[in-house]
């Protein structure tokens, strides 16, 4: 089986192209010009160099494919610079769906995310109206919707990675986030998932047509408060941490004015999608994969301590 990859260079990118290598097939991946060096796997991989603008380049690396896996997604937008979710996370799974029909391209995997919905956020409401096109498309599409995904980044960034580098290392407390007033009540809850469990349920719903049309939330083992993964982070790499609780309304009111500067650590629309919670039941992806998730612990944060 050939597989045409969109979205092969970054932290999740680069763990699906091994597993699917590792799995026997042949992988044909879209790269940006310039992004070649973000390219984790050689063998097994022949790049096509373009852009989701691009028709040309989407033919091209489709053409000849069994089956496409998009797994394009931002988490914040720069429109002065053209990277916008509307262009990103759903104009593109347009085209790409488009150009899977025209090569005879039947079978397509999506990467969505943990509580989309229309009308929410721009980022909740560009993937889940890309998740309603794919499937109302006559292609066979299995659709996924991780919890926050963790594992060693590779040189790129994840969660975990960027809580111990803004929130750990620096010689601070660490903020508590929980929405309304109550630090209780008001928790902020993930299911974190790890990145080979990820890539395993994309490398097993190609082996399992009963998979096609069906829609899968993935989380980890454990639902844990934000409070909870900011200790486990701080343990795993050997510090002690004062945590300051700090309601998301504190954090929005700076937001309102700064989430548009690149170094502001979130945007308004991030806190939130924290303040919903993004928890899935671990069951699924048992299901899916046959092995039990990993979960978030010292073992499986080694890699911050690299």
């Amino acid at each position: 089986m050939k597989v045409a990859v969109i979205g092969g260079t970054g932290f999740v990118g680069g763990y699906l192209l091994d597993a699917l290598v590792r799995s026997g097939r042949q992988v044909s991946v879209l790269v940006r010009p310039g992004s070649e060096s973000k390219l984790r796997s050689a063998a097994g991989v022949h790049a096509i160099q373009g852009d989701l603008s691009s028709a040309e380049a989407l033919r091209s690396v489709v053409e000849g494919c069994d089956a496409l896996i998009y797994n394009v997604g931002i988490l914040r937008e720069f429109p002065r610079r053209g990277i916008t979710y509307e262009a990103s996370q759903y104009e593109g799974v347009v085209r790409a769906v488009e150009a899977a029909r025209e090569a005879g391209v039947s079978r397509m995997l999506l990467m969505s995310a943990n509580g989309v919905k229309r009308a929410g956020t721009p980022y909740q409401d560009t993937k889940y109206r890309a998740e309603e096109y794919a499937m109302q498309s006559d292609l066979d599409v299995t659709v996924f919707r991780p919890s926050v995904i963790f594992g060693d980044p590779r040189g790129t960034m994840e969660f975990a990675t960027q809580l111990y580098r803004d929130m750990i290392r620096p010689p601070l407390p660490a903020v508590g986030f929980f929405a309304g007033r109550d630090p209780d009540k008001g928790a902020i809850v993930m299911s974190p998932v790890h990145i080979d469990d990820v890539a395993s349920a994309f490398v097993k719903a190609l082996e399992d047509n009963a998979t096609i049309g069906k829609t899968y939330e993935l989380g980890g083992p454990e639902v844990l408060t934000w409070r909870d993964m900011i200790t486990r982070i701080a343990q795993a790499t050997g510090r002690r941490k004062w945590i300051l609780p700090m309601p998301t309304w504190i954090m929005r009111a700076g937001a309102t004015f700064f989430d548009w500067l690149p170094f502001f650590p979130v945007t308004r629309d991030q806190l939130t999608m924290l303040e919903e919670g993004n928890t899935a039941d671990p069951d699924i992806l048992r299901g899916l994969t046959g092995s039990e998730p990993k979960a978030f612990s010292n073992e499986n944060l080694a890699y911050l301590n690299t």
